[in-house]
Parts: C-alpha cells; structure tokens; sequence
C-alpha cells in the first residue's frame, strides 16, 4: 500500500526539478508536519532512545520537549528567509549569502554526513530491530529496508515521500502507544497500565529525572543543566533549522503560512515522542535489571525468545525490540510495521535530500550547469542509488555502538557547532563575510576534534555548546 500510495502520488512530479525535489511547492499543512515527523522519528528514535530511555531515562525526552520548542522558533524566524530567497537546498542559501566556495564546501559535508553517520545508522538500528523480532539475519533486513526505501522514494521524488509519511506516521504513533500501553499493562498487572506506570516510577525514580547530577553515570551522555541552557540548542536550531532532509518539506508547502501551521503541528507531535519511545525503555530496564522474578516469569510463559535477547547496559539498543517481543500476535505485526514504516520514512528523507544537494549544488554548479530538468532527476536517482549502496556496506560495521541514539548526535556535534555559528551570523548579523564564514566553518572542526580528544573528560553537549560560541 505505501508503494502505491508513493507511486501514485508523485505521477505528476517527475518530470520537472521542482516536481521532483519539491514536490511541485503543493503539499497542505497537515502533510508537512506529519513528513516532518515521519522523517525524524526512524530506528534512531525508536531503537536508540528507547535504548538511552533504558540506561538513562526520561531525562533523554529533553531532546523531543526542546524540539517542539526550536520547531516554532524556526518557523518564526528562519523559514520565513528562506522561503523568500526561492531555494531548493541549505547551502544554496549559503551562496547567496556568502560564496560559492563556502557552499560546496558544506554540500560535501552534509553529502558525507548523512551517508556515513545517518543512512548507514538508520540502516543498521533498523536490521537489528528487525533482526531481534523475526529472527532474520541483519544483513538481509538492511537490504529489504533499502530495497523498500528505494522503490517509491527513488522514482516519485519528495512527493512520494511526504504522501507516503503520511500514512507512515498514523501507522506508527499507533503502533508506539500499543507498545508502550501493553509494557505498562504487564507491569501493573490485573490493576491495569496506569498501575504499572506508577510502579515504574516509584521502583526506579532515578529513570524519572529530568536534570541529572554530575554523580550519575549518564551524566557524560546528558550534563544536567547545561541540557537547557548549552549544547541542546546547538544540536536542535542546527536539526531543525539548517539539516536539509528536515527543512526541505516545508519548501514544498503551498505558501508560508502552510509551512509555519506544519512546524507547529510537528511541535506538537513531539511532545508526545517520548510516550511511544522512552517508556518502553524504561519498562525493559524495570523488568531485566530491577524485578528478576517478573522476567523469570516472562521467561516461564514466552520461552528462549526472551531468555535470548535481554538488553543490558552494554547492549541497550536491544530494549525497544525485546518489548515488542512480549505483545500478542496482531499487536505485534502492527508495531513491526510502525517500526518498519519509521526506519523506510526516514531513509526516503535522507537518499531524497542527498540527491537534492548533489544533483543541485555540485552536478548543477559544476559538471552541466545547463542541464535539462530530466537530466537533473536523472542524476538523482542515481545519486540515491549509489548513496544507499555505499550506506549498506557501512551500516553492519556500526555493530559495536553501545547507545547508537548517542553516537549519531556525538559525531553530528563535530560538525554542527560551526555550521550553526555560520548560519546565525549569515541570518542575524550584517558584517558576517564569506572569509569570516569559511574560516569559521573550517577552524570549528578543529576546535571540536580538540575538545572531544583532549583529555579533559568534558561531555559532548558541553564541547557543541563551546564548539559553537568559540
């Protein structure tokens, strides 16, 4: 259904650049935020949180709760800029602001970003989600995930992924809630999953933090106050604001109006993330590392299958798919497909704007800069094509990652601080010039790899936020 849907969908929007990699500029309000979701909830959110939810807590929902609050801000003040200056990619507004040199310059970052950190991570979460519920080897899960990701994304273009997105996201906001309401449910037993929730947090309280003390031993992964007011602002304006396969669906809406209603929307569906992937987490950290006698039980009632594939703290990227294994057939096949849907929706995203930066900002600009609209899509598709093989080989070697949710915002942190500090400056402050820019982006690179490999122990979030202001 969801290939057709795709297929269907962009029939119209194939045959132009616009079409293609803007969805022709037509898509409503409502389709924009729930792309927008689709898109940024994938196996990273569902397995990697749900993960740093099992050693962490409900302290990792900080992410989502500072999302919905960076979404109406970008809506306020940065898309407005960009949707008047008429662009199809980020660092096309980087030339118009600054120079050719400093948009090439991060079209190949963010080309190599996406395909060696977050295609190749998606891939692999989404194989080992797979992987633990069906008993299929990773290999062969990757390969029908990018199989499925390319055969409507490729052909139908951002079209076929925000229509598809649609119907993705209802799948899966449904799909979470049943898994979070069942975990609950066989915690509280006969009085029910709102007994169960209260028995989490009165049984493992230090999971209901929100702001973690410098003894803690997540404390490096998530430095107490300094989520609210440092790093976190870093690594949400740059998400949001400035990561193309994010902001790119809302250039596809119909005006800006219709765009700014999508992000609020998206806000909204935010606040209710950490539901559908945080509790899980905690409900597998309660059953496996505080109450042995429920898993003895568990084990008594589903057998080796659960016996097999108990997380632990090395391993707690396995906690959102071993909660999947205790729902009853029917529920099951529906969370498998909202996992499914939210590994495909973002794959789609990413081979989508990875096509749009090349085919735009380095084929367009210096291989045929008078290409015809065909030629353009052409040499999209085959961009995403290579794109995700080169994602495929990568994706099995991420195996050895404790939190994988972790390792992505770690090595994107490398590189956002300074695109960030670029991008404020080129919006907000007037003498920011290109010399200034380039230098900017290239000396941020340095001081990051210098504060992460010094031995000074400082938490990521804290090396983004001085990344960011040096």
């Amino acid at each position: 259904v969801i290939v057709a849907i795709g297929l269907y969908s962009s029939r119209k929007n194939t045959k132009s650049a616009e079409g293609y990699f803007l969805a022709g500029k037509s898509i409503p309000w409502w389709a924009v935020g729930a792309s927008l979701i689709a898109a940024n909830i994938s196996a990273e959110q569902f397995i990697g949180m749900s993960g740093s939810g099992y050693a962490i807590g409900f302290g990792i929902a900080a992410y989502e709760f500072m999302a919905a609050v960076t979404l109406i801000l970008v809506g306020k003040y940065f898309l407005p800029i960009f949707i008047e200056k008429g662009i199809y990619t980020i660092p096309e507004f980087v030339e118009k602001r600054f120079n050719k040199t400093l948009k090439t310059i991060l079209a190949v970052f963010w080309i190599c970003l996406y395909i060696f950190v977050n295609l190749s991570s998606v891939l692999y979460l989404g194989g080992l989600a797979l992987e633990t519920i069906l008993g299929i080897p990773m290999m062969w899960t990757i390969l029908g995930l990018a199989a499925f990701a390319l055969i409507y994304s490729v052909y139908g273009g951002l079209s076929a992924v925000v229509w598809t997105d649609v119907v993705q996201v209802a799948i899966l906001v449904i799909g979470g809630f049943a898994t979070s309401y069942l975990a609950l449910d066989l915690i509280g037993g006969e009085a029910g999953a709102l007994s169960g929730l209260g028995t989490l947090i009165d049984n493992v309280p230090d999971h209901f933090t929100m702001i973690l003390d410098k003894d803690n031993s997540q404390y490096s992964n998530l430095p107490g106050i300094a989520v609210l007011i440092g790093g976190m602002w870093v690594a949400n304006l740059y998400y949001w604001g400035f990561n193309q396969y994010i902001i790119q669906r809302t250039f596809a809406a119909k005006s800006i109006d219709e765009a700014q209603k999508g992000l609020a929307f998206a806000a909204f569906l935010k606040c209710i993330t950490p539901i559908l992937v945080v509790i899980p987490g905690i409900a597998a950290y309660y059953i496996t590392a505080y109450n042995p006698a429920l898993l003895d039980q568990l084990k008594g009632v589903y057998g080796d299958i659960i016996a097999t594939n108990v997380p632990t703290m090395s391993q707690t990227d396995k906690a959102y798919p071993w909660v999947a294994q205790l729902l009853p057939v029917g529920v099951k096949g529906l969370v498998f497909a909202a996992l499914a849907a939210a590994i495909v929706s973002s794959l789609a995203s990413m081979l989508n704007s990875t096509a749009t930066i090349f085919t735009m900002d380095i084929y367009k600009e210096y291989i045929a800069k008078n290409a015809s609209d065909i030629a353009l899509v052409t040499v999209g598709r085959i961009t995403a094509v290579v794109a995700l093989v080169i994602a495929i080989f990568i994706a099995p070697m991420l195996s050895t990652l404790g939190q994988a949710f972790q390792y992505i915002q770690e090595y994107t942190g490398v590189v956002s601080p300074g695109i960030l500090a670029v991008f404020l400056c080129g919006l907000f402050y007037k003498k920011a010039n290109s010399t200034g820019a380039v230098v900017g982006v290239l000396s941020s690179i340095v001081i990051a790899l210098l504060l992460k490999f010094l031995p000074i122990g400082m938490p990521f979030m804290d090396q983004m936020m001085y990344t960011c202001i040096l």
